[in-house]
């Protein structure tokens, strides 16, 4: 017979082996969960009063207001991928920086950037910079694994810097405003792309022959045909992402305004650069329709696991594991982020997201950390799922485009530097805690391992579902035991 205790680790163990076992996340949350909720109530550990709130929290995940800007930006990043905005901003930036040992390579970082503000895909960013400038940035003579590796990572800067979708989410599941989310991964967005370009920087001096200037021949004349091509391509995304971020962060408008206001603008760029057509919106509608279906099953199956994880007393096994470490708040920040990262190499970020932060966000909270900052922090920490080798998706996505003659071993070394800048990113914002809390518009104190810690949005209304009949079950049964 399994002892009570045990009940939770071999659950939690048990959903992790059909994860590595190739089983869809949706449907192995929701399995493992009615597996063990049917096996506690035979043996008495699992009271079935449990079950009732489940129809209540599937209503409430599907009547979330939150969850609608999802579909929104995924349709407004999808249009955006093949409206030709990113051909124009990397032919125009790739000749202004040509001249400049690197130039190709800084031009694809900030159009990395630019997407990343206007799509919030990485699949569009890695795809479009791949087609656009692996081709001339290896005719030119660049290092396989330079010119890769800072494709991929420059693609995947998309799930750090506003509107990410890896944000929205993560506001979801630690019940805090997205707006305040968005804000304070400004910060720590700008220090990566400086990162970035500080690499670049480097290896132009240390090695030269890896990030070779534009030969003369290639140069063009530098004039005003040049910066109208530029212009033509940054103006209308700069008014796309205020239209967007602006209105959020101003708080003019909700993350769910803005994404419809966000694929509105989409379409009025695909109308102006004459790539507005029915198979383009067909084939955005249907990869939109793919994301937001496999999003709301991960909810549904994550809220089954979780029902019954949290009725066999999981949430108590993971707050005495966690809240027990050496080191106090750095010794639990330490862990977890080692811990999501080498999930990383198997998992996805919607599945950390829906499986793993809803079991952290408790712990974290009676620690004293602010969630708006450990929310960022993971999110940077997750954004490096993309770029694990062997299994990246930045990386399939880089390999799906690139020529036959780049090796699959340039694309998976290349991205080892990158990786390790986004660890980097990690450090600085553990040990430099201002670089997320200095945009958010509230005094923070996120840890202080001396002393007691004050969470400075506590009390501040929480974006997040309120079923009343399900939360008061699970309090009743809380005190019943």
């Amino acid at each position: 017979m399994i002892s009570h205790d045990l009940m939770a680790p071999i659950m939690f163990g048990g959903l992790i082996l059909f994860l590595l076992l190739g089983y869809p996340a949706a449907f192995s949350l929701g399995a493992v969960g009615l597996f063990f909720a049917f096996i506690g109530i035979e043996m008495g550990m699992f009271q079935p009063t449990f079950l009732q709130a489940l129809p209540d929290r599937v209503f409430g995940i599907l009547s979330n207001d939150l969850l609608l800007s999802i579909p929104f930006f995924t349709f407004m990043g999808a249009i955006l991928e093949k409206c030709g905005l990113a051909e124009d901003m990397l032919e125009g930036l790739g000749q202004l920086f040509g001249p400049v040992r690197g130039g190709l390579a800084y031009a694809v970082i900030l159009v990395g950037a630019i997407l990343g503000a206007i799509t919030g895909t990485v699949a569009a960013s890695v795809i479009a910079m791949g087609l656009i400038s692996l081709p001339v940035m290896l005719r030119y003579g660049y290092n396989p694994r330079v010119a890769t590796g800072v494709i991929a990572a420059s693609g995947t800067i998309t799930q750090l810097i506003p509107p990410s979708l890896v944000l929205i989410v993560l506001a979801d599941q630690l019940g805090k405003s997205v707006g305040d989310m968005y804000a304070g991964a400004i910060g720590p967005s700008i220090i990566q792309v400086s990162l970035f370009c500080l690499f670049i920087f480097f290896l132009s001096i240390f090695r030269p022959q890896d990030v070779p200037a534009l030969p003369p021949e290639a140069r063009p004349k530098i004039d005003w045909k040049l910066f109208k091509k530029i212009l033509w391509g940054i103006v209308p995304s700069i008014a796309l992402i205020f239209l967007v971020l602006g209105t959020i962060l101003m708080g003019l408008a909700t993350p769910t305004e803005g994404g419809a206001m966000g694929s509105v603008g989409a379409l009025v760029l695909a109308a102006m650069n004459k790539r507005l057509q029915k198979t383009l919106v067909w084939e955005a509608m249907t990869s939109t329709m793919r994301i937001n279906a496999m999003v709301i099953f991960i909810l549904i199956g994550s809220t089954v696991f979780g029902l019954t994880f949290r009725g066999v007393d999981g949430d108590l096994w993971i707050e005495e594991l966690l809240s027990g470490l050496p080191g106090g708040q750095v010794g639990f920040l330490i862990a977890v982020n080692l811990f999501v990262f080498f999930l990383a190499f198997f998992l996805d970020y919607f599945e950390i997201a829906f499986i793993i932060i809803p079991l952290l966000a408790p712990v974290a909270e009676k620690l004293g950390i602010d969630l708006i900052w450990f929310g960022v922090l993971l999110g940077a920490n997750m954004q490096t799922s993309f770029m694990h080798p062997p299994f990246g998706f930045a990386l399939f996505y880089l390999r799906g485009v690139a020529d036959k003659t780049v090796k699959s071993s340039d694309i998976y070394y290349g991205a080892l530097p990158w990786v390790g800048l986004q660890l980097i990113l990690v450090a600085i914002i553990i040990f430099i805690p201002e670089t997320v809390t200095y945009f958010v518009d509230k005094p923070a104190a996120v840890f202080d391992a001396s002393g007691p810690s004050v969470d400075p949005l506590a009390g501040v209304e929480q974006n997040e579902i309120k079923v009343d009949s399900s939360a008061d079950i699970e309090r009743q049964l809380r005190e019943n035991k």
